[in-house]
């Protein structure tokens, strides 16, 4: 494949970065077909932040605060959150949650991510896990960042459906499917069938 003019590489990596803000400089290079010396001037010229910079940007915009659990009990950092509709968060696989001997993360932490992010996407002041039905696309290793995307599918008075998409790049990685128990039902009904009140 030849190289594109200059201002066509422009346009495109410019296109790539709003499409999808988690892109890395590796990521851009083998999209874009050049160096990644030639992806930081373009970034530099065209004043495109790098990665770190830009999840700090994404992280100070506001956005709903999370309510179902302390911040700190969220795995991995929250940089979009719409309570009872989506969040994102992002989970950069360090040492500590890889087997030593293979460099592949382990699972539970993964799960972790997507889990807490199902949670605190749920408005409510008591938000658990009731059931999860989840599946490992691939394996996931040391140095690459999950993100995480988590969309409440439906919700009623005492559960939601939460899906979660975790993605390394534009692969996905993990799927899960949570349904979230919430205490908002009971503070309405005191005693009784749940059912009673409804038409």
């Amino acid at each position: 494949m030849e190289r594109l003019p200059k201002r066509q590489r422009h346009q495109q990596l410019s296109r790539l970065v709003e499409e999808n803000p988690f892109m890395t400089d590796r990521e851009l290079t083998r999209l874009l077909k050049v160096s990644i010396q030639t992806i930081r001037l373009d970034r530099m010229e065209l004043g495109i932040p790098e990665l770190r910079e830009r999840l700090k940007l994404m992280a100070e915009r506001s956005y709903d605060a999370v309510r179902s659990l302390p911040l700190h009990e969220v795995i991995g950092d929250i940089v979009d959150l719409q309570l009872d509709k989506s969040g994102i968060s992002i989970f950069e696989i360090r040492e500590e949650h890889v087997f030593s001997r293979t460099g592949i993360a382990r699972g539970h932490h993964v799960f972790a991510q997507a889990n807490s992010l199902a949670v605190a996407v749920i408005n409510d002041e008591i938000a658990l896990t009731a059931t999860a039905d989840i599946r490992f696309v691939r394996q996931v290793k040391l140095g690459e960042k999950c993100i995480a995307k988590a969309y409440v599918r439906s919700g009623g008075r005492s559960k939601a459906k939460v899906e979660v998409f975790t993605y390394v790049g534009e692969e996905m990685v993990f799927q899960g499917h949570f349904i979230i128990y919430r205490s908002a039902g009971e503070q309405v009904i005191e005693g009784g069938d749940e059912r009673a009140d409804r038409n």
